[in-house]
C-alpha cells in the first residue's frame, strides 16, 4: 500500500476477487483468514458491498457475488470489443470470413464484438448480441474446452453446421486474462475450414488476450 491508495477499498476488491474465485461461498471467517484481519473488518466490509447489491450472503451465511457484479460487467463489453477489434479486422481480412469475439454470459455464448471481412462475395451474417449454448459451436467449444484442460499454449477448436447449416467454425480461447472468459473465432461458408484458419485463430486469440492483460 502507499499514502496515495485506500487499504479500506483495498481490502473491499480483496474480497470481491475471492468470492468470485469460488463456486459455493466463503464465511466470515474464511475471509478473515484469507484477508489477515479480523472478523469485525470483514463484518464492515460485507455489509458496505451488500448496500450496493456486490455481495449477497445466503441463509448459511456464505458471502457470494452479487448481482450488482452483473451491472458493472455488462460495462465491461464496450472496453473489451474496442481492445478485440484491430486483430479481429485483420483476421477477417486474412481469413476472408466473419471474425467474431464471445464472451461467456450465463451459460451462454454471446458475441460482443464481429468483423466482417471488405473484399468477399459473401460471407456468414453473424451480429454483435448473437447468443447461443456454450456446447454448439466453436465459440463455445473452445471456451469449454479450455476449462477442461487450461494450458498456456491455446489450442483451436473445429465445428461445422452446429448454429448455421452449411456453415463451418474455427476458435480459440482467450488465455490468461484475468476476469475475462472468451474465445476469438471465425464463421464461413464451408464444408470444412481449411487448414491454416486454425493456427491463424490462435494468433488473433493471443493478440487480443495481450490487448486485454
Amino acid at each position: 500500500m502507499t499514502a496515495e491508495t485506500s487499504q479500506t477499498l483495498d481490502r473491499g476488491l480483496r474480497v470481491l476477487k475471492l468470492l468470485a474465485d469460488t463456486d459455493h461461498g466463503l464465511t466470515v471467517t474464511e475471509l478473515s483468514n484469507k484477508l489477515g484481519v479480523n472478523r469485525t473488518v470483514v463484518y464492515r466490509l460485507l455489509a458496505t458491498l451488500e448496500q450496493h447489491a456486490l455481495v449477497r450472503r445466503d441463509l448459511g451465511g456464505r458471502a457470494r457475488v452479487g448481482l450488482g457484479v452483473l451491472r458493472l460487467g455488462r460495462q465491461v463489453h464496450p472496453l473489451v470489443r474496442e481492445a478485440a477489434l484491430p486483430a479481429l479486422r485483420s483476421l477477417a481480412e486474412d481469413i476472408g470470413a466473419t471474425a467474431h469475439l464471445t464472451l461467456v454470459d450465463g451459460s451462454d455464448a454471446l458475441a460482443v464484438a464481429v468483423v466482417e471481412p471488405t473484399w468477399t462475395d459473401y460471407h456468414v451474417a453473424y451480429r454483435a448480441g448473437f447468443r447461443h449454448p456454450l456446447d454448439r459451436g466453436a465459440a463455445g467449444r473452445a471456451i469449454l474446452a479450455a476449462r477442461q484442460k487450461p494450458v498456456a499454449e491455446t489450442a483451436f477448436t473445429l465445428t461445422h453446421g452446429e448454429l448455421e447449416a452449411g456453415a463451418s467454425g474455427a476458435a480459440a480461447a482467450l488465455m490468461g486474462v484475468t476476469g475475462v472468459e472468451g474465445s476469438v473465432g471465425v464463421v464461413m461458408l464451408a464444408d470444412s475450414v481449411p487448414e491454416r484458419v486454425g493456427p491463424r485463430v490462435v494468433d488473433a486469440a493471443r493478440e487480443v488476450a495481450d490487448a486485454l492483460r
